[in-house]
């Protein structure tokens, strides 16, 4: 309270030399100064003995005021001071910091002194608080949350079922002891006594003020509690903020609590709610948007509103508008129920838009999205781009053996069919002894550029965490056949799916997730996302027929389903996680337009590929 006392006093001891020297004395500005500086400052008292009228009602009154606005503070600016004879003026500016997150509210207003026995007092009437406040009426804050906007699929239609919350709330003009419930309140919820009391007392008094809200485990943990509280009540709701599938991807929305409060850095009202996980936390701020805040005028005795004295619209809130295609959603969670820990992206070709993310047992955004894996032999499809421009051609036999060394380091290969297939066979079985056997046959420098033109390593704008991978240096020929062998990179789900999806289509797209809003943040833009890269016409023509042959003849024979052929290669990749060692099967390729990388754990070649299927067969269904 102090620095203000002090900055207000300075501020108008400005004006002491020209009033002295233009008044005579008494002057009015100690009377202006008392009055306005005691106001601020919370000392009512010294301000209610500038006065003329009775000095509790004053204190009263000029106390109600940062209450009757729920006021984070007040402050005053002396303007002018005009003084007839007797009687003299002074016009001021209020600040009025009504928190919420609202702007200021600034206003004139002027106050009316005459000389009392001698001494200057402020002539009281509640004008002298607001111009536009008479006898009978009092100040109020009126408040219109909009409620949380949805996620919806690419289509507009919802992500979110509606779920029951419960609403703890009051009338004020029927409690008789507000300090006293907000008091029992605190003790149960962990919400701060004064903020509770503060959003009570600057309610008109007729309207339902919600104080707290709960979702459906909490409620039923503390309903006794709440039932005891004289003048409470639980209104339930049902707001639509369950989420559907993609679950993860969407994310999770709670009820604002005391915690989450104070992350939020508050203060909220009850009937807010926060994005937990997923796109509802990334886009916090355009789902929720802002509240509506009204002042205004009440007649004491009524309640009715008599005047609007200043009003923010608050930021307006938006549905968040993904590329998720429900219906693709629904066969890709089909696909991977009843299986082995997986995950499963599907991207569309032309675009690189995501369309569905569903795992079993792994996390949709660390793992589909964001996951480090090795790729095992289906990075072939990049380093085959690379070892096409160096000349390949893949009718050349070469040898699959099921065990080769290169460059000192040891590959292993089950299954071998024959002792001289073509490169084309060896692709569609992802023959890793072969493969690895190419690494003199490319250096570094192409690798490398094979895998920049595949979004390999770029700058993703995702608004969740995701990863688009790593190669490592290729400077030896071991380094070389790990990087060709796939056992080396490190790729998600998401990144393989974007690759399959530059084969069909000719052209790397970056992936979207969200097409509106433009960014999570207002304020802030992200990351421009990298061009469209597009292949060689030609290359992309050879490997798109490398791919089939995978499915036709090759490994991914299981990712075949009706309709349009499958095109894809499938991969089994043993490494080391965490002192372990783990194993995954993948499968990556596309039916259509629809690109898909299946990832799943454990040792079944067949794995990844019959959930492809699975889900490919299900996309033609009628869901």
């Amino acid at each position: 309270m102090a620095p203000r006392y002090v900055r207000l006093a300075l501020a108008l001891g400005l004006l002491v030399p020209t009033l002295t020297a233009c008044f005579e004395e008494p002057a009015p500005h100690e009377a202006i100064r008392d009055f306005l500086v005691g106001w601020e400052s919370g000392d009512f008292a010294m301000a209610a003995r500038r006065a003329d009228a009775d000095e509790a009602s004053v204190r009263k009154a000029l106390g109600d005021v940062g209450l009757h606005l729920d006021a984070a503070s007040l402050r005053f600016k002396l303007l002018s001071v005009t003084r007839d004879g007797d009687t003299a003026k002074a016009s001021f500016q209020a600040e009025v910091d009504l928190g919420e997150n609202n702007p200021l509210w600034t206003y004139d207003s002027m106050l009316p002194l005459h000389l009392v026995d001698g001494r200057w007092k402020v002539r009281w009437s509640p004008s002298v608080i607001h111009p536009d406040l008479h006898e009978g009426e009092r100040l109020a804050v009126k408040v219109d949350p909009r409620g949380r906007q949805p996620i919806v699929d690419r289509f507009g239609d919802s992500l979110q079922d509606e779920d029951t919350q419960y609403v703890a709330q009051v009338i004020p003009v029927q409690l008789s002891d507000p300090a006293r419930l907000c008091q029992e309140l605190a003790k149960v919820t962990g919400f701060a006594q004064d903020r509770l009391l503060s959003r009570i007392l600057s309610a008109p008094p007729t309207d339902a003020v919600p104080l707290a809200t709960f979702g459906r485990a909490k409620f039923n943990q503390i309903k006794a509690q709440l039932d005891r509280i004289d003048g409470l009540q639980i209104v339930d709701v049902k707001p639509p903020v369950a989420p559907k599938s993609p679950v993860q991807i969407v994310g999770r929305v709670s009820a604002v609590t005391a915690e989450s409060e104070q992350q939020l850095g508050g203060p909220q009202r009850a009937g807010d709610t926060v994005g937990r996980d997923g796109l509802q936390r990334a886009y916090q701020d355009q789902l929720t948007g802002s509240t509506e805040t009204r002042v205004i005028v009440l007649d004491t005795k009524t309640w009715e509103t008599v005047k609007e004295l200043k009003s923010w619209p608050g930021r307006k809130n938006a549905p968040v508008r993904t590329t998720i295609d429900s219906r693709l959603q629904r066969a890709a969670d089909l696909a991977v129920a009843g299986t082995q820990p997986v995950a499963l992206v599907a991207v569309d070709a032309p675009t690189g838009q995501v369309l569905a993310v569903s795992t079993k047992d792994l996390d949709q955004e660390k793992d589909a999205l964001a996951g480090k894996f090795p790729a095992g032999t289906t990075f072939s499809i990049i380093a085959t781009e690379a070892l096409l421009k160096a000349g390949l051609d893949v009718g050349q036999k070469i040898p699959c053996t099921a065990d080769r060394t290169v460059g000192g380091a040891r590959f292993q290969q089950t299954g071998v069919t024959s002792s001289a297939p073509t490169f084309e066979a060896d692709f569609a079985h992802g023959c890793v002894t072969a493969l690895a056997s190419m690494a003199r046959r490319v250096d570094e420098r192409a690798l490398a550029d094979s895998a920049a033109a595949f979004g390999i390593g770029a700058p993703w704008g995702l608004p969740l965490s995701s990863f688009s991978g790593t190669v490592p240096a290729g400077t030896t020929d071991a380094a070389r056949a790990k990087i060709i062998a796939g056992s080396s990179v490190r790729v998600s789900p998401l990144a393989m799916a974007l690759v399959a999806g530059a084969v069909r289509a000719g052209t790397w797209h970056p992936p979207t997730l969200v097409t509106a809003p433009s960014s999570p943040d207002p304020e802030t833009i992200l990351p421009k996302l990298p061009s469209p890269r597009p292949l060689d016409a030609g290359i992309a023509a050879e490997l798109r027929s490398l791919m089939r042959a995978g499915v036709a003849t090759g490994s991914a024979r299981a990712a075949a389903a009706p309709g349009d052929p499958v095109y894809g290669v499938a991969s089994t990749v043993t490494y080391v996680e965490k002192k372990e060692r783990s194993q995954l099967s993948w499968f990556v390729g596309w039916q259509g337009d629809v690109a898909v990388a299946v990832m799943m754990r454990g040792a079944d070649p067949a794995g990844a590929s019959s959930v492809a299927g699975a889900f490919f067969s299900g996309t033609r269904k009628d869901f």
